[in-house]
Parts: C-alpha cells; sequence; structure tokens
C-alpha cells in the first residue's frame, strides 16, 4: 500500500501513538489508520467524505464516523489531525474535537507545507502548547496538548449567510468551512443557472456544495422533484440549512458518484469537482459522465458547466453520441447532451 506524504512522515513518529486510543481526523485519502492499529491500543477515524468513509468502513480494524459533526462517544485520548487546505476548515475541525474530548487530550497534526499547516502553531495557540518534531517530504508533524478549556462547539454558529439574487430569483445561501463557494458565489454555477432551461420530472443536482443550484432549481421550478448529493457531509448539511432557511424541500444524499443513487432522472445538474483537497482530480466527474445515460429516462438530459481548459466534451460525445455548447465565456463553458 502507497501512502501519502502525510501519512509517511506520520509513519516515522509512531512512539507518539504507541498503547493510545487515537482518533483520526481531516484530510484523509488513504488507508494509514488500519497500519496505526498494529501500534495503538485503538483507532477510530472521523471523516466528512462519504467516499473515504466507505473504504476505510470495509476493514474491521477500525470504526468510521462519517457526518458534518462527530457526535458518537468515544474514549479518545489523542487525536491524529490530518491538516486540510482550507484554513477555516482545519479551525473547525480543531474546534469541535478539543470542546468533545476537552483538557489533556493530545494532538498531533500533520500536513504538507503547502496546505498551510505552518498556521497550525498560531491556531492551537488559544488551547495550549504546539511543537514541531519533524519535518520532512515538504510536510510539518507537530504535537500539542489541550491545556485550557476550549469553547462549547455550536454547529449552527459556524454558517455563513449570504444573499443571492441570479436567474430571476433571490434566495439566502448557507455553508459550512470547506464547502465549494463558501461564503461567495461562482461565476460557473451563475452561467449554468441563468442558462437552464424549463425543467420538469426528477432532476438531480450532483455535487450540490451548499445547494445554490439546487435552491435556484427549485424555486424557479416548483413542481420539480429534486435531489440533491454529494460527497462531503459539510456540503450535505450546508444544503439542507439552505433549503430550510428558504422554506424549500428536497431529497439530500451522500454518496460517491451514483453509489448511492439507484434511480433515474429526467435531468442531470452539474457543477461537477475537479479538485480533491489538494490533488487535481477529474475522476468522479469522469465517471459521473460515462455513467450519465445508465441513471437518465429515455429523453433526459445532461447539463454541465466547466472550466472551458477541461476536456469533457469528447468524454460526453463518447457517452451520448452528442455534445452541445449551450453558452460559453472566457472562462466558463456549458455542456448539454440528451440521451
Amino acid at each position: 500500500m502507497s501512502y501519502t506524504a502525510a501519512s509517511q512522515v506520520v509513519a516515522r513518529q509512531l512512539e507518539f501513538f504507541e498503547n493510545r486510543k487515537v482518533l483520526v481526523v481531516g484530510e484523509l485519502s488513504d488507508d494509514y489508520p488500519l497500519a496505526l492499529v498494529d501500534v495503538a491500543q485503538s483507532v477510530s477515524v472521523f471523516t466528512t467524505n462519504y467516499a473515504y468513509h466507505k473504504q476505510i468502513s470495509r476493514s474491521l480494524k477500525v470504526v468510521s464516523h462519517f457526518g458534518a459533526e462527530l457526535t458518537a462517544d468515544l474514549d479518545i485520548d489523542m487525536i491524529l489531525l490530518y491538516w486540510p487546505k482550507a484554513k477555516a476548515e482545519a479551525d473547525y475541525l480543531l474546534s469541535m474535537v478539543l470542546a468533545k474530548f476537552g483538557t489533556g487530550t493530545e494532538i498531533c497534526i500533520v500536513g504538507e507545507n503547502r496546505s498551510g499547516v505552518r498556521s497550525a502553531e498560531k491556531m492551537f495557540t488559544p488551547y495550549g502548547p504546539l511543537t514541531k518534531y519533524d519535518s520532512a517530504r515538504r510536510c510539518g508533524f507537530y504535537w500539542g496538548r489541550c491545556d485550557n478549556p476550549a469553547q462549547p462547539f455550536e454547529l449552527s454558529a459556524w454558517f455563513r449567510n449570504y444573499p443571492l439574487t441570479v436567474a430571476g430569483t433571490e434566495i439566502t445561501i448557507r455553508s459550512l468551512p470547506g464547502v465549494f463557494s463558501h461564503g461567495e458565489f461562482d461565476k460557473g454555477s451563475e452561467l449554468l443557472l441563468n442558462t437552464l432551461p424549463k425543467l420538469r420530472g426528477k432532476v438531480l443536482d450532483f455535487g450540490c456544495g451548499a445547494g445554490v443550484i439546487g435552491a435556484v432549481m427549485k424555486t424557479n421550478n416548483p413542481s420539480i422533484e429534486l435531489e440533491l448529493c454529494d460527497i462531503s457531509a459539510l456540503a450535505l448539511e450546508s444544503a439542507r440549512e439552505t433549503f430550510k432557511l428558504n422554506n424549500l424541500e428536497a431529497k439530500f444524499t451522500a454518496t460517491d458518484v451514483f453509489t448511492e443513487l439507484p434511480g433515474s432522472y429526467n435531468y442531470l445538474v452539474s457543477n461537477p469537482p475537479f479538485h480533491s483537497g489538494l490533488k487535481t482530480c477529474y475522476e468522479p466527474t469522469e465517471n459521473f459522465i460515462a455513467q450519465a445515460p445508465q441513471h437518465l429516462h429515455n429523453d433526459g438530459a445532461l447539463i454541465i458547466v466547466a472550466n472551458s481548459f477541461l476536456q469533457y466534451p469528447p468524454l460526453i460525445q463518447k457517452s451520448f453520441g452528442e455534445c452541445r455548447t449551450a453558452a460559453t465565456t472566457n472562462k466558463f463553458n456549458i455542456y448539454a447532451a440528451k440521451k
């Protein structure tokens, strides 16, 4: 098994985890928690990523918890935090776990320098000491202890609201740290919403983020049967809040591409992601496009927005036999195809 650079640095510091009850959180992408079982007394994982949760849950060695907030009662004395690329998300995770497990809890923080892990020392100051113990593979490894009581963690306090007027409708968006377009509106989504036709039947907002696209679609097409899906628990929690605030209804599903979506739709609409953490990752969108016809009714349509440099038209052409460019700017294109 090949491990990320961050996990390779953790493997150099195993004495911190010997006979400890470890909770692993943060930007996880490999199976290293399974290796920690060999030195730790116990290992649990908390992740906001549904695909990673399913991946790690295949093993009986580690118990994985998925959600926007860790609510399970766990016996923990050591936290291993993989530093996420969004500083606000790192702050969110620190606040959540240290409020839950309290003073005396030790923490190890690891991350790539380009993720901003160097800011961990300053961010951890309100809780207690944090010391750098290793630097290798362009990563930093820190140890700290929560000596000062953490403020109570209230999920509701972490949402950011912003008003939005687009495609002839006014709504308010609520989003959590780490969610796409957190606190701001993406221009690609704006182009997509201003281009969409009148919708009917079952509609899927794939990779819904904070629910911007879905909320506008539902407001402008109140009779549609709308489902929003995302791999991120933070995104889904944000989308639920957006819909609640705007008195809208929809179904929300955590899924890795179509794994939890057995049904068919009249429209698949998306501003699909092409980043996973710090890495550029096209695979989820490529799988989405390849499998899309299997999840559309006859005459159903795929409509997506993409950065103009992304080579999606050949993929759509291969899946559907056609790919139309419905709108274009100097940065974004709207691609559409019918089954």
